[in-house]
């Protein structure tokens, strides 16, 4: 099957049992070529057989997934966060992300309207976890 990683990619391993097509499937092989991935799974050994889970995706649990390393962070870690600017003003709350070509944008929901905000250090300086807060830096409109 050939897959479009979100990512890097390193977690299309051999071993890996992601879910793909409503069923957990073990990858046998995984190769990165210039398209993405073409990645071997169990269950799926035709042509006729991947086309019939062609635009699925494939779901691997997040305690499969290696920890970030430093400076990386799940987006899904993000969501929820409080963001805060230079001052330490609250500003609103990650409330999704979205990839785009350059980089992964996250929305900032500020009452009833939302705020965009590149994911670059730029933009977002800090990221503290911990703390739930994010300091963000908005682009000038």
């Amino acid at each position: 099957m050939r897959v479009r990683a979100l990512g890097s990619g390193r977690h299309l391993r051999e071993g890996m049992e992601p879910v793909v097509g409503g069923a957990r499937r073990r990858i046998s092989a995984a190769r990165e070529t210039p398209k993405g991935f073409l990645v071997d799974v169990e269950g799926v050994g035709s042509r006729e057989e991947a086309s019939s889970v062609k635009g699925e995706e494939l779901l691997i649990s997040r305690g499969d997934l290696d920890p970030p390393e430093e400076g990386e962070f799940y987006v899904a870690d993000l969501l929820g966060l409080t963001a805060i600017d230079d001052a330490g003003v609250v500003i609103g709350e990650v409330s999704d992300s979205f990839e785009t070509a350059a980089h992964e944008v996250l929305a900032v929901r500020q009452g009833h309207h939302e705020v965009y905000v590149p994911f670059t250090l730029e933009h977002v300086p800090n990221v503290d976890l911990e703390s739930g807060r994010i300091v963000i830096r908005p682009p000038e409109s």
